[in-house]
């Protein structure tokens, strides 16, 4: 089948509790039973107001914010507030810091297997 589609998955994927009580992250689709060589797994990532979620990448990452504000960080100190419509990529190796004054909301892209967040 060459095109998958998820009608509404926005407003009506609900990603899982992650870590603690205020991080979800939930894959919506991955490609790795099309290529397990090179697997490319999406899907949505929300935080909430609380303890910060520290994170090193062991594949390359891009989120695009489409709701509430993140306040992210690097290990080299360089710190940004993400906001509906940025676009982050992450290097794999690289640690980064997450934050929210209330909420965000991002859709994801990692080049990893399904659940490999």
């Amino acid at each position: 089948m060459p095109m998958h589609y998820y009608e509404k998955a926005q407003t009506e994927f609900k990603p899982q509790l992650l870590v603690g009580n205020n991080v979800f992250l939930g894959d919506i689709f991955s490609s790795e039973k099309m290529d397990a060589e090179k697997p490319i797994s999406c899907g949505l990532y929300r935080l909430e107001q609380g303890e910060p979620l520290v994170y090193t990448y062991t594949y390359h990452e891009m989120k695009i914010i489409i709701e509430g504000e993140f306040h992210i960080s690097d290990e080299t100190g360089k710190s940004v507030i993400g906001k509906p419509g940025d676009v982050f990529h992450f290097e794999k190796g690289a640690t980064i810091t997450f934050t929210t004054p209330n909420y965000g909301l991002a859709f994801y892209t990692g080049q990893r297997t399904e659940g490999a967040a």
